[in-house]
């Protein structure tokens, strides 16, 4: 795979799914593109090809995608920049860590690990607690109904804000929320027309987020001294490297790289985040499990950070199942470097690419009943998930999610937290969870529940 060690005319071209005149697979793809790549794989196998209004691209998915995607032909036959130059115009920067690759992408990733990683929370634990605390008791009251995604979005912003940045953008919670839309459809995946980059609405969110941006840059000198090395964040990492190599930290990316925890953090955490909650209150057995192990992990006082998950195996399950189910990451895009070989097929070079990681989520030869919400898959001796290729809810390959270890804790501590201090309920009983796929894949906005009563105090 990769080398063309085969005679061109043998390989094969990809198939074109079916859609509809002119606008192709793009309702489709809109309406739940984790499924859509999923039946594409099971009808034509794994190299495809989809019509997205005039837009035809190549998709490579399945485990072998995912498999490929972690292989040096995978890193040498892909690339990521294409899909992330209008952002990069946008904003006036020179680059951006996403639309880099090789040594450079290796380089600034070495920069930012540290601060994106779960030891930017060793010895917080606790203090992570203390902020999930407040969030909850100012907006999570008994008896009032809650948007989750909503709500969860407020919550991670807070957590992020005073962990990673030392800062806490609640009030600009909104315009990050309207910058990432318009970015992604407009710049990014191409979904929607650059004149909406006009719209009143995201010129002021812009402005907003980029005088966020200049204030952590204003601030940030007098606070450095101030935090101390144990509290020492991300942000303190990127000045740190700016000064010492501009040519691989440009002031022209400082705003971008500021405020990318918060615009990395909100809809992902809080997607996957406001799931787990539903799929827990859809499952009561699984709710009670969850209960069981939050409060006994809480009860003990002082936080063992050391053992975190496997003292909340219920939940980190939970967690895990509902990444599997409704996963962020759905695709990669990428662009081909050169001609390669993948499954029998010719990829050419300058063929831009949706590489589908995430569909062997839901084969059954992975995942026996895999419509089932399962928390017991990822202990041993099941461990369905450990099998190569078949788990990609943070992505694959180089660019894989850089903030996967402390997204981890973040989603277990907050899901246990959830569970320990409130009786949840459905909006109505009976509801059924909607989905959006902008400006990313996870629970519709309306998703709400009813907040019965407090567990436990603080």
């Amino acid at each position: 795979m990769a080398v063309i060690d085969a005679p061109l005319d043998t390989l094969r071209a990809p198939r074109r799914v079916p859609g509809l005149p002119l606008l192709g697979n793009v309702v489709d793809m809109a309406r739940d593109p984790a499924r859509f790549f999923y039946d594409a794989y099971r009808r034509h196998g794994p190299v495809f090809q989809v019509k997205l209004l005039g837009d035809v691209r190549t998709v490579i998915a399945g485990p072998e995608a995912a498999t490929f995607m972690g292989l040096r032909q995978g890193r040498d036959c892909l690339r990521s920049r294409e899909f992330w130059q209008g952002l990069v115009d946008e904003w006036g920067a020179r680059k951006v860590i996403l639309g880099v690759d090789g040594e450079i992408h290796a380089r600034l990733r070495g920069v930012m690990k540290r601060g994106f990683s779960k030891e930017a929370l060793e010895g917080r634990h606790a203090e992570l607690i203390a902020i999930t605390d407040e969030v909850i008791d100012r907006d999570w009251k008994p008896g009032t109904r809650v948007p989750v995604v909503e709500a969860l979005q407020y919550m991670v912003v807070e957590q992020l804000g005073r962990i990673l940045t030392g800062r806490s953008p609640r009030a600009h919670v909104k315009d990050i929320r309207t910058t990432i839309l318009y970015i992604l459809n407009v710049l990014v995946t191409h979904q929607r027309p650059r004149i909406m980059l006009l719209d009143p609405r995201y010129r002021m969110a812009r402005r907003r987020v980029q005088a966020l941006g200049r204030r952590m840059l204003a601030d940030h000198d007098g606070t450095a001294a101030e935090r101390g090395e144990r509290r020492r964040n991300v942000i303190d990492d990127i000045m740190e490297a700016h000064r010492a190599d501009p040519d691989l930290v440009h002031a022209d990316d400082l705003m971008v790289l500021l405020t990318g925890p918060y615009v990395a953090g909100l809809d992902t955490v809080a997607n996957t985040t406001a799931s787990c909650v539903y799929a827990m209150l859809k499952h009561p057995g699984i709710l009670a499990r969850m209960r069981a192990d939050a409060d006994a992990f809480f009860a003990e006082g002082a936080l063992d950070e050391d053992n975190l998950f496997q003292r909340l195996p219920a939940v980190q399950g939970a967690v895990m199942e509902s990444m599997r189910l409704w996963p962020i990451a759905v695709a990669a895009m990428r662009t081909a470097t050169r001609d390669f070989e993948f499954c029998d097929h010719l990829i050419r070079e300058g063929e831009r690419l949706y590489v589908a990681t995430t569909v062997p989520h839901f084969m059954k030869e992975y995942y026996p009943d895999p419509e089932r919400f399962d928390i017991d898959r990822y202990e041993k001796p099941r461990a369905e998930h450990l099998r190569p290729g078949v788990y990609s809810p943070w992505g694959r390959g180089p660019h894989v999610c850089l903030g996967k270890s402390l997204a981890e804790v973040l989603l277990v501590l907050t899901m246990a937290r959830l569970c320990h201090r409130l009786n949840l309920s459905l909006d109505p009983p009976d509801y059924v969870l909607k989905t959006k796929t902008a400006p990313t894949p996870g629970p519709a906005m309306s998703f709400r529940v009813k907040v019965d009563s407090l567990r436990n105090a603080v």
